[in-house]
């Protein structure tokens, strides 16, 4: 009995002196932390954002609504959902942070959270959103402090005014305009249960990311406020009828990049709070992509690719996702057919009307060009050969490079208008300017960042890009001499193709054009060009797909050259380096144009009947001309006329000619020089047959003879009976 008591007295006193320890570190660890009324009132979560230099850009100004202008069901939602004991509790639920902590304890993490509203307000506007226990304990204290200086109205007030909804969207106000394009007050049920199922995640219940994921969380929050007395089951099923939002509505003069920010933020911090964020924002090159001016909405960007951030970003409709148009020939035609070896710049294709299967692609203009090169239809973004490449390389392969970039094809645009971009949704401009720095980084994909660092509000650093730079997250995409190949074919583009209004620059530029549309006009016009150092990414179109009258060389281009003349005003961008696996090769310009075959140049042969092109090392064509160290010409035509022999050389200009004459055993040389089309041999006779062989001759170097077949000279005919007739004396004279 005595050895019970004595085991359950050092129980009772090991208990007793946790509890004491627990006591001393709650009140050492919360010593000094005070509520601040001010922080109450601040409806930005006092999340501070600063520019490339360091400086602080000045907070977007929040709207705030009363508690009571509030229709009941709109906070019971919040309340449902995020803490249904929240008009019982005193800041904290211990029977919630019970169940949280053994499911925590059980998966060794800390997923579950047990915060109420009290205590996710405390967090959004007092402390970081580390996960320690120190920072709860803070947390804790501030709730049950927060309890007892307000009323459960006005916290749910200022909760509801600085919860952050995703998109840039701090505050039910302001949310509510950016979904619903209406007032917080006349939201119906559905659209504050839709706002609700944000709290916890708004990057991954955003509607316009995922609807079902919206909807199923949205029904979820219907279907508790239905058991919990805010909606009567009838009214939770009427409510789950209603459709989701399904486009972002205008509020005001956002920045539009610090919705880039935004979004970025609430991947890295689902619940962003009290943070230090710096950006790569270029505020000068910011001020200057907000002085664009179109007919039509615009969207423009400049993306660093050294650092691989986006320095700046101008949208006048938001981040949408638009048909790429043919900015994707690159992305997923032309690039993946040189990485696959099926094409050099040099391939001749063949344009022409062409029927796939039931799919008969059209050019631009409805005209056709016959055999160009590949260099020449890309530069000129012609359709048919980029559909050809794409038949030929496989639509399912494009679409896994394309997956690389992180431009993902759904199954239902896995056709072979995937090659003319089209698609159902397509993809956001940030998202194109990201495939395209692939080509300039040598081949390696990484999206780009507006993020920088982000800090507590203690300065602790608690995210660094540029460490993360230090990470191998590059993807290879492509070889480093597949993209020399195609910086020089896109070089092309910017010089003499569809974007040359970019020839003007004084430094070599890379661009792609697209243009998109109906038949009832365009709809989407894009030129993004770049250098070794940056993308510039311009689009013109409207929201509503209205038509525009541009196209991707003319305005887009246009507006491109401005920003890349604002951007290198003081310096100039780094050359594209040299690749040794690119080798420039001399090809046979007769075989190239005549027989469309890639055939290397003899190295006899003049200058001017060679035709440079670059190809990669491992894949020059194999066959060498012989057509000048060893001259051979097609067999000439040759023919008996008015009595004379006629031959007719074949296109063979460049060379020097003999042909010798044989008759009965006696060699003579009728002719000897540059070439004729045509020579005449008028010294034959009658009743005699000749042979006659033809040598080509290239500096001095006789090349294989040609024998050609022998030929008659017929005697003449006597005189008819009606010689007077001119028609008879024309037939013996002939």
């Amino acid at each position: 009995m005595k050895t019970s008591i004595r085991i359950l007295l050092a129980v009772f006193g090991a208990i007793l002196v946790l509890l004491l320890a627990m006591t001393v570190f709650y009140i050492t660890v919360t010593a000094g932390v005070k509520l601040d009324p001010q922080k109450l009132a601040e409806t930005r979560s006092c999340t501070r954002i600063f520019d490339a230099a360091g400086d602080e850009l000045e907070p977007q100004a929040g709207e705030s609504v009363a508690l009571s202008d509030l229709p009941d069901y709109l906070p019971n939602a919040f309340v449902a959902v995020e803490d249904k004991r929240f008009y019982s509790h005193g800041g904290i639920d211990p029977k919630r942070m019970v169940k949280a902590a053994l499911k925590n304890l059980a998966s060794f993490s800390f997923r579950e959270g047990a915060s109420t509203i009290t205590q996710q307000l405390i967090k959004n506007t007092h402390l970081s959103g580390e996960k320690t226990l120190s920072r709860k304990l803070r947390e804790i204290k501030l709730a049950r402090a927060l309890e007892r200086a307000c009323t459960k109205e006005e916290i749910l007030g200022y909760y509801l005014n600085s919860i952050y909804f995703g998109h840039s969207a701090f505050g039910i106000a302001d949310a509510a305009r950016f979904y619903f394009g209406k007032a917080a007050e006349t939201l119906t049920p559905a659209e504050g249960a839709t706002l609700a199922a944000l709290v916890r995640s708004p990057n991954r219940y955003s509607p316009f990311k995922d609807a079902e994921a919206c909807r199923n969380r949205r029904n979820f929050v219907l279907s508790l406020m239905a058991e919990q007395g805010y909606l009567t089951a009838e009214e939770a099923e009427t409510a789950k009828a209603e459709p989701l939002p399904a486009a972002p509505h205008e509020r005001g003069k956002a920045s539009p990049y610090l919705a880039l920010v935004y979004e970025e933020l609430a991947e890295l911090f689902p619940k962003t709070s009290g943070l230090r964020v710096y950006t790569y924002l270029d505020r000068p090159l910011q001020a200057a992509l907000e002085t664009i001016e179109a007919d039509s909405d615009v969207c423009a960007l400049v993306r660093d690719n050294n650092t691989n951030a986006v320095k700046a970003f101008f949208s006048t409709c938001g981040i949408l996702r638009r048909l790429p148009a043919s900015t994707i020939k690159p992305l997923a035609v032309y690039g993946p057919a040189l990485q696959e070896n099926l094409i050099s710049p040099a391939t001749p294709l063949l344009d022409e009307k062409t029927d796939f299967g039931g799919y008969s692609p059209s050019n631009y203009g409805g005209s056709y060009g016959g055999y160009m090169s590949a260099r020449y239809a890309l530069s000129r973004s012609v359709n048919v050969p980029a559909v050809k490449l794409l038949n030929a390389l496989g639509v399912g392969k494009a679409a896994e490079y394309l997956g690389e970039m992180d431009l993902r094809v759904d199954d239902a645009d896995k056709t072979l208008a995937l090659a003319l971009g089209g698609m159902k949704e397509g993809y956001t401009l940030p998202a194109l300017a990201d495939g395209y720095s692939v080509f300039a980084r040598g081949g390696l994909f990484r999206p780009a960042r507006t993020i920088r660092k982000i800090e507590d509000c203690q300065g602790k650093l608690l995210y660094s890009d540029e460490k993360c730079q230090g990470k191998s997250l590059d993807r290879r995409i492509f070889s480093e001499d597949v993209c020399a190949l195609m910086n020089d074919m896109l070089s092309t583009a910017a010089k003499e193709g569809t974007a040359r209004k970019l020839g003007s620059l004084p430094f070599p530029v890379c661009a792609k054009t697209g243009t998109g549309g109906t038949s009832g006009g365009n709809t989407d016009a894009y030129t993004i060009g770049y250098t070794a150092d940056d993308v510039v990414a311009v689009w013109l179109g409207n929201r509503d797909n209205s038509p525009i009258g541009a196209t991707g060389g003319g305005l887009p281009a246009d507006l491109a050259l401005g920003v890349f003349k604002t951007l290198y005003q003081d310096r100039a961008p780094r050359e594209f380096p040299c690749c040794r696996e690119v080798t420039e090769v001399m090809l046979d310009r007769e075989e190239y144009e005549k027989n469309h075959r890639l055939l290397r140049a003899d190295p006899a042969a003049p200058d001017y009947l060679a035709l440079k092109e670059l190809f990669r090392a491992s894949a020059i064509p194999a066959g060498i001309s012989s057509r000048f160290s060893s001259p051979k010409i097609e067999k000439p035509l040759i023919f008996v006329k008015n009595g004379a022999v006629r031959i007719v050389l074949c296109q063979t200009q460049y060379y020097d000619y003999v042909i010798k004459r044989e008759c009965e055993g006696k060699i003579s040389v009728i002719y000897e020089g540059r070439y004729r089309k045509e020579i005449h041999d008028n010294s034959v006779r009658s009743g005699k047959t000749y042979t006659y062989t033809v040598v080509p001759i290239w500096q001095g170097v006789e090349g294989e003879p040609v024998v050609l077949p022998s030929v008659f000279i017929e005697p003449p005919k006597g005189l008819p009976d009606d010689w007077w007739e001119a028609s008879k004396l024309d037939d013996f004279l002939r």
